[in-house]
């Protein structure tokens, strides 16, 4: 028996969770590092299911050139050409990379280098643009730099907690639960939800302020003034203009007004903010994801700073991100409207001196919407696509679709042979998968980390960073990228944030600039800046530098005076409001157990079990307006495309919005791609896209009939005909389909098999039919196994639940009570049914704890926990344990 245990880091949020990755015999297993600050063992759900996700199902393995298996060589060679004709003959910013928060700090280092310091543009964006650029700008204009001042354990110290903008508990959910740990220790201490939505997290919150949607500015210009009129009086400059602006709301009142939240309960957010110095401000994709997202985040920074709740323990503004490396990217230099180091474009000819480049950017390049807008019209026609899905991802994706249809050249480098984005390459270039790469990641609290490898790479696979080494060596720039290891690469980016670093930035990494290969196999996590020993002495270093988990304690910022600024903000409402034709809000986000695209989390059977479906959110009286009906489909339209989604009838949805998710894509649902969408307006500072607010319409799908099929294989039902709506779902050893169509078959037994693929003289064929009620379930049975089974009826509450038929997809052979049950869709013992899950960590259905809850009294979720271990890992699934214990006890 042999046994590996690697110590890495979880590749979903900004948390930036340690792991600890077992491989005994080739079986891999996870579990979280006790070791590791910002987590301290813990794992949510979609940690805690890292090893369903290392298999090689789907995986890219060598590289494609025009639809055809290639060598490195001609692939490489392909890349490299292609871009160079087109620099040639069209300019260097005729060509673009597009990135990632996925990809490590290595990675990210060399892509940043060659674009900016050899081909010499600016156009290279990633996909952290449409999530955390707005608190970049932000932190740029308070603070001179783009530095979160704060740590987790503010969390736990401060005595209000407010997050603005984030549904953490489903989001960030070991912080959640580091914020939830400390009120249980210290009833005292207050949480505050500023969200439209009644979240997970607004279900735990002392004060919940559900304001209107886009009125973020009016709610904390409204505190500013009000602190001001409390004795609050920063000096800083900045604040008197600041105040001046926000006392134009004109009073409580008429702050409740324009938010759309009760007198009461805005009085209440102001008081105890005004009265609780040790307050953490938690800001998310709520606030930065807006055309006025940067003027949101500096109206909470203005609070921050008119209070001096900043730099202290238990009091700074935190923006926490969310991917794995969105704050290493932010590093290097991963977004176009900024150099490497934390340097701008004024610093132009000092990178240039570092990296001995031919070439340097002088100035921004494209933002990632008006880049795809660019490649669209033929201003940029060769692109690099690395790690990223932006056909999925961005808004008006649609667009997205057609610049790439028309693009000359598309190359996109991937660890998955098939995604939206992957499928219209020119060029496929197979990239090392989580497991298989190494390098740096840098957390919401600035803490680097190792990711390391604990697989070997499979296939052809290699790093990005010699991906994208290997380009620049064909492309003549070899002697700039002449790295061998990504601990190369890291010795380089440490040391171009010291070069000529006399303290003008904060980020200075130059303690690791000369760190040995084996100083960076061992790196434990650490959080920035890491002085040298030396420096630390010749500066007279004050204790708040030399601790770093807090910075600007000393009132020191990296501007030309040392000082903070407040900014003036103005409100102002979305950029396209909603109107007649378009009367609701639109608003999309994350679900608990998925991750952006679903190209990792899908291949997991408990993270896919949880929420299966895309669906939207109604509130009741929009659902009784708009004539949609909970558990039934529903078109959610806007201007740009429609999609075809489940309902949810909730009092926790603001009236007069919806939330979709964001998750599903082509590879998962005939037309879900709420990317598509969403409109595309942007903050004109930060280039942030509005994903919180597009102009929108439901309606009624009209189905004739509803259905699901389970089927032991995988089946192609996007091109049935008969078929208008399907979501593929990954079961354990099986695949789940909901259906649903807007024509009935006029012979469902001979449909039935064509869509399973059985042909007529299958001798295990089962189907009931009842025509008059609009009903047909079949069931194929091979050597006594199950292969498929399929149910449809008119309406979706006349489908039997899916969790038992799911259950006899074991492999073995059925017996007797089950094969009787089988069309019937249930069990005769119905304690075998456990009901959809609730648990993803345990595998707990929502059947199993009623049972648990109505036989054996259980009247708590500590006391669920500890009959059923729900909720005792990421305790993500606490509030659905909760509202089952309430609407139980309200029978």
């Amino acid at each position: 028996m042999s046994t590996l245990t690697t110590r890495t880091t979880c590749p979903y949020c900004g948390v930036g969770c340690g792991v600890n990755a077992v491989v005994e015999n080739g079986a891999v297993s996870v579990a979280g590092d006790a070791a590791h600050p910002s987590n301290l063992g813990s794992l949510c759900s979609k940690g805690t299911a890292l090893a369903d996700t290392v298999g090689l199902d789907g995986r890219l393995l060598h590289p494609v050139v025009d639809g055809r298996r290639a060598s490195w060589d001609d692939a490489l060679d392909e890349v490299a050409t292609r871009f160079g004709e087109i620099i040639a003959e069209h300019g260097p910013d005729a060509v673009a990379f597009y990135v990632s928060g996925q990809l490590l700090t290595e990675d990210y280092y060399v892509a940043n280098k060659l674009m900016k310091g050899y081909i010499g543009s600016a156009n290279i964006d990633t996909n952290s643009r449409l999530c955390m650029s707005s608190a970049v700008a932000g932190h740029k204009r308070a603070f001179g730099e783009d530095v979160v001042p704060g740590c987790y354990e503010d969390l736990e110290v401060a005595d209000l907690v407010v997050l603005v903008g984030s549904n953490t508990a489903w989001c960030h959910p070991v912080v959640y639960q580091r914020i939830v740990a400390a009120q249980e220790n210290d009833p005292n201490k207050k949480l505050v939800v500023i969200d439209p939505r009644r979240t997970a997290t607004a279900e735990g919150a002392d004060l919940h302020l559900p304001l209107a949607p886009g009125t973020d500015v009016h709610l904390f210009n409204g505190l500013l003034a009000f602190l001001a009129e409390h004795g609050f009086d920063g000096d800083l400059p900045g604040a008197q203009d600041a105040v001046a602006e926000a006392r134009r709301m004109g009073g409580v009142a008429a702050v409740a007004a324009a938010c759309g939240v009760g007198v009461e309960t805005v009085q209440a957010f102001f008081e105890l903010f005004a009265q609780t110095e040790r307050t953490v401000t938690v800001f998310s994709q709520g606030v930065n994801q807006s055309s006025a997202g940067t003027d949101k985040v500096n109206a909470i920074i203005n609070c921050h700073l008119l209070t001096d709740r900043i730099g202290k323990p238990g009091a700074c503004p935190f923006s926490i991100t969310g991917q794995p490396n969105a704050m290493g990217g932010r590093e290097v230099g991963g977004l176009s409207s900024t150099l490497a180091g934390h340097m701008g474009f004024d610093a132009a000819e000092r990178v240039q001196r570092f990296w001995r480049s031919p070439a340097i950017a002088h100035e921004p390049g494209l933002k990632a919407v008006e880049l795809f807008e660019a490649i669209e019209s033929g201003r940029v026609k060769a692109v690099w696509i690395m790690a990223t899905n932006p056909l999925v991802s961005l808004p008006d994706a649609d667009r997205a679709k057609r610049a790439l249809d028309a693009c000359e050249f598309v190359a996109v480098s991937d660890c998955m042979r098939h995604t939206d984005t992957v499928d219209r390459a020119h060029v496929l270039l197979p990239a090392a998968a989580w497991a298989e790469k190494s390098g740096t990641v840098t957390n919401s609290e600035r803490i680097i980390s190792r990711q390391r490898d604990f697989l070997p790479m499979p296939g052809e696979a290699k790093p990005d960073w010699w991906i994208v080494c290997e380009v620049a060596r064909r492309m003549g720039f070899g002697a700039g990228f002449d790295f061998h290891s990504a601990a190369a690469i890291f010795r380089e980016h440490a040391a171009l944030t010291a070069y000529e670093n006399d303290g003008e930035r904060v980020l200075n990494l130059e303690g690791l600039a000369d760190l040995s290969d084996a100083d960076y196999d061992t790196l434990e996590p650490l959080r920035w800046p890491v002085y040298t020993i030396e420096a630390l002495r010749a500066a007279g270093a004050m204790p708040a530098r030399q601790d770093s988990r807090r910075l600007f304690g000393d009132g020191i910022y990296p501007t030309e005076d040392g000082k903070a600024r407040l900014v003036a903000v103005t409100p102002r409402g979305p950029a396209n409001p909603v109107s007649e034709q378009w009367p609701l809000a639109l608003n999309t986000g994350r679900v608990r157990d998925h991750w952006h695209t679903m190209t990792r989390t899908a291949k997991s059977a408990r993270l896919s079990a949880h929420i299966p479906e895309p669906f939207v959110e109604v509130h009741p009286d929009d659902a009784k307006r708009y004539g949609v009906i909970d558990g039934a489909l529903a078109t959610v339209s806007t201007a740009l495309a429609e999609a075809h989604v489940r309902v949810i009838v909730t009092a926790g949805q603001r009236e007069g919005a919806l939330f979709v998710p964001m998750h599903w894509n082509d590879q998962f649902a005939a037309k879900a791609r709420v990317g598509a969408l969403a409109n595309p307006a942007v903050c004109p500072i930060s280039g942030e896209p509005e994903f919180k607010h597009t102009p929108a319409a439901i309606a009624p799908f009209e189905a004739a009939w509803h259905g699901f099929i389970l089927a032991s294989r995988p089946l192609r039902l996007n091109g049935e005909a008969s078929i208008d709506y399907w979501v593929k779902v990954p079961g354990e050893r099986f695949y789940r389909y909901e259906i649903a169509g807007l024509q009935t078959p006029d012979h469902w037994a001979a449909t039935a098999r064509g869509w399973i693929g059985v042909g007529e003289r299958t001798a295990d064929w089962l189907d009931a039919s009842d025509t008059s009620a609009g009903r047909y379930r079949a069931a194929h049975i091979d050597a006594g196994h199950i292969e498929a089974c399929l149910f449809v009826a008119p309406e979706p509450a006349a489908l039997p639940e899916r969790s038992w038929l799911a259950s006899l997809f074991t492999g073995e052979p059925i017996v007797e009570s089950e094969r009787a049950g089988l069309l019937a869709g249930r069990p005769a013992d119905a304690s075998k049914d456990v009901g959809p899950q609730i648990c993803s960590c345990f595998g707990v259905g929502r059947n199993t704890i009623l049972r648990a809850i109505g036989e054996d009294g259980l009247d708590s979720v500590a006391a669920v926990g500890e009959a059923l271990d729900a909720g005792t890992n990421c305790g993500s699934c606490k509030p659905e344990i909760a509202a089952l214990i309430e609407a139980h006890a309200g029978k």
